[in-house]
């Protein structure tokens, strides 16, 4: 698994939201202040969240973001997945993106990739946005 810039600013974005959450919808701006980000990359981001019902968007005054779910709802797994795709280290090894890969065929290193693979979910599963906020 290596995380892109898409899932690394979508997950601080998220936070931000977790962590202003009592202010209700916040401006696209702020975030994209705050968490130095531009607009047109958060934009894009911020389009496939909604489209995943991480994000609730409302237009207008007092419009802006906020979180669909609850933080407490929402762990990092989901948001890697949904951006990055496979948490594991190889495809052949991924439980929802696997694909025949060489090293397929030696059971025993894939019996160690397994094992990563397995710790990496488990603990992105474990950790939700309420966890770091």
């Amino acid at each position: 698994m290596k995380l892109t810039t898409k899932s690394e600013y979508s997950i601080l974005a998220l936070i931000y939201l977790a962590r202003n959450e009592k202010k209700g919808f916040i401006k696209i701006e702020e975030i994209c202040s705050e968490c130095d980000i531009s607009k047109k990359y958060l934009e894009y981001l911020f389009t496939i969240l909604r489209q995943s019902r991480f994000i609730k968007t409302k237009r207008g005054a007092g419009g802006g973001y906020k979180l669909a779910r609850s933080a407490c709802d929402i762990s990092v797994a989901e948001i890697i997945r949904l951006l990055d795709g496979a948490l594991a280290p190889t495809e052949s090894v991924s439980k929802y993106f696997y694909a025949n890969t060489p090293l397929s065929r030696e059971e025993k290193i894939i019996a160690v990739f397994q094992e990563i693979r397995d710790f990496t979910a488990q603990r992105l599963e474990e950790l939700k946005l309420s966890d770091v906020v």
